[in-house]
C-alpha cells in the first residue's frame, strides 16, 4: 500500500452537488461508481462546471448495516438541486488527510491508517453516535484520477480527508 504521511490541513467551505445512497459495505464498489457519471451528467444538463474532483462523503457509517454515502462533485457556488441531486456545502475547518496511490480495495487499510494516526496524535473527529451509526460531519474520499485517462486501478490516486472537531 502506498500512502503519504498523514497531515492536518485547513479547508474552506466547499459547495457541492451529490446523490445520496444507503448501501451495505459489500455493495459500495458496485452501487456507487455509476452515480458519479449521473452527477456529472446533471451538472452538464444545468450548465454548471465542476470545481474539483468527485468524491464520496460518508455521512453515516454502520459497518454491520448500511452506510449513507453522498456521491458528489464540488461546484463554485451553492446550487439548488432537485429530487435526485441535492446541493450542499462541505464544512470549513481542520481536516486530517492522507494521499493514497493504489487500487480502491486498499482504501479500507488506508482509512485504518489515518484513523490510527489520529488516535496516536490524540485528535478528535467531528463525529457523533446515532441510532443509525456514526454520523460524520465530513469524511471524504476525493478521487483524483479520471478512470478514462488511467484505466489501471493500481495507479489511481485518492485523498482521504476527514473533518476534525474544532
Amino acid at each position: 500500500m502506498n500512502i503519504s504521511q498523514p497531515t492536518i490541513i485547513d479547508r474552506a467551505a466547499q459547495p457541492y452537488v451529490a446523490i445520496t445512497s444507503s448501501v451495505p459495505m459489500n455493495q459500495l464498489g458496485s452501487n456507487l461508481p455509476p452515480l458519479i457519471g449521473e452527477v456529472f451528467g446533471w451538472l452538464g444538463a444545468h450548465d454548471i462546471a465542476p470545481a474539483g474532483s468527485p468524491f464520496w462523503k460518508y455521512n453515516i457509517i454502520d459497518m454491520e448495516g448500511e452506510l449513507e454515502v453522498e456521491v458528489g462533485v464540488p461546484v463554485a457556488s451553492e446550487v439548488t438541486g432537485d429530487d435526485r441531486v441535492q446541493g450542499g456545502v462541505l464544512p470549513a475547518g481542520r481536516y486530517a488527510t492522507l494521499h493514497h496511490v493504489g487500487h480502491p480495495d486498499e482504501l479500507i487499510d488506508a482509512t485504518a491508517a489515518l484513523l490510527k494516526w489520529a488516535d496516536g496524535e490524540t485528535l478528535t473527529w467531528d463525529v457523533s453516535d446515532t441510532p443509525d451509526g456514526e454520523r460524520w460531519a465530513a469524511r471524504l474520499e476525493l478521487y483524483q484520477t479520471d478512470p478514462d485517462e488511467e484505466p489501471d486501478m493500481n495507479k489511481w490516486e485518492t485523498d482521504l480527508v476527514f473533518k476534525l472537531s474544532d
